[in-house]
């Protein structure tokens, strides 16, 4: 799978670029089986970056017609990522204040009133009605990250004291609810994914554990994307240090549902050594900046190393990244060779 990359290579009101579109399309090329966009908000004021697509209107339409006939006349899935910022979105990308759970005096964000918070929850279930429309064959529930699900997740930032707050309950109950209006709405063969990430921004590998398994059990998603930015390291907690960070989540009982995992994934040895351990399929991302047909190259070389970084930014753009997407790489230390 390709994983769902940051790269800010579309339009400021959240239509598709014809960059973002040559970007995703190389990958469908590349034989990724599964090619996933980037963060797509779901709100206006859920914008988490520039150059973000967009996915809470229908004027959007149109561009994501075209992601889904290329990506599937390559032979891939085609899965759009649902996202909202919540009170990551910087106050320069919104009219108005951030929104958050709970008012957070640090992000500048004011917290959602009940109704917003439904209105939140049913704007997540039609960008996947509008998704659907749009030929997609499915959709992933962006709940990782510090993002604005896990701000509901989270006991550090969330302190409200209605049904969406206080117990794990009820800080999942708008995850649940999200699961549900998207199935009954999009039917049993739509594609429904979750991500998470079991660590950061006041996660508690338990808790992450036992939400896991109950949307497992409740058999309503097809699969659970699990971030752990790191495949192969240990819990950061010591209480969690039993097993490895990735042992946590293989050792589920998933049932039916399949298991992906992200994190330092970057060579075909790795690849191998995460579908030994049970995943069903690895999400790739820095890899597949570097190489487009990454998964071909594996396939050929069960070895198979990625070219070592610094590239040249010339590389980068015979690889399918944008201006945007280059410059947006000079931020990660090491990744793009600096002008001579």
């Amino acid at each position: 799978m390709l994983a769902p990359m940051t790269n800010q290579q579309s339009f400021e009101d959240g239509r598709l670029s014809d960059e973002e579109l040559h970007w995703l399309t190389m990958r469908a090329k590349g034989q990724f089986g599964l090619v996933m966009t980037c963060a797509s908000h779901v709100q206006a004021v859920g914008k988490g970056f520039p150059g973000q697509l967009g996915i809470f209107s229908d004027d959007h339409i149109e561009g994501h017609q075209k992601i889904t006939s290329n990506l599937k006349a390559e032979g891939s899935l085609a899965v759009i990522q649902l996202h909202h910022a919540g009170m990551r979105t910087p106050l320069e990308l919104v009219d108005g204040a951030p929104v958050c759970p709970s008012e957070s005096e640090k992000h500048g964000a004011r917290a959602l009133s009940l109704e917003e918070v439904k209105q939140l929850r049913d704007d997540f279930i039609s960008a996947a009605i509008r998704a659907k429309k749009c030929g997609y064959d499915g959709v992933e529930v962006h709940g990782a990250h510090g993002y604005v699900l896990t701000q509901f997740l989270s006991t550090k930032i969330n302190k409200r004291t209605d049904e969406y707050g206080g117990s794990l309950e009820n800080r999942a109950r708008i995850i649940f609810e999200i699961i549900d209006g998207i199935r009954i709405a999009c039917g049993q063969e739509f594609l429904l994914g979750i991500r998470l990430s079991p660590e950061r921004f006041g996660m508690d590998i338990q808790e992450i554990k036992t939400i896991c398994q109950q949307l497992i059990d409740e058999g309503k998603i097809d699969f659970l994307d699990i971030s752990l930015w790191d495949c192969f390291k240990q819990p950061e907690e010591e209480q969690y240090q039993d097993q490895s960070l990735l042992e946590h989540f293989t050792s589920l009982d998933k049932k039916k549902v399949h298991l992906t995992v992200a994190g330092k994934i970057r060579n075909g040895k790795d690849v191998q050594q995460i579908l030994d351990t049970g995943i069903d399929f690895v999400s790739i991302g820095r890899s597949a900046i570097l190489h487009h047909d990454f998964p071909l190259k594996v396939i050929a070389d069960s070895t198979f190393e990625p070219i070592g970084n610094p590239v040249s930014e010339a590389y980068l753009r015979q690889e399918g990244l944008s201006q945007k997407f280059v410059d947006y790489m000079k931020r990660w230390p090491g990744f793009v060779k600096e002008d001579v």
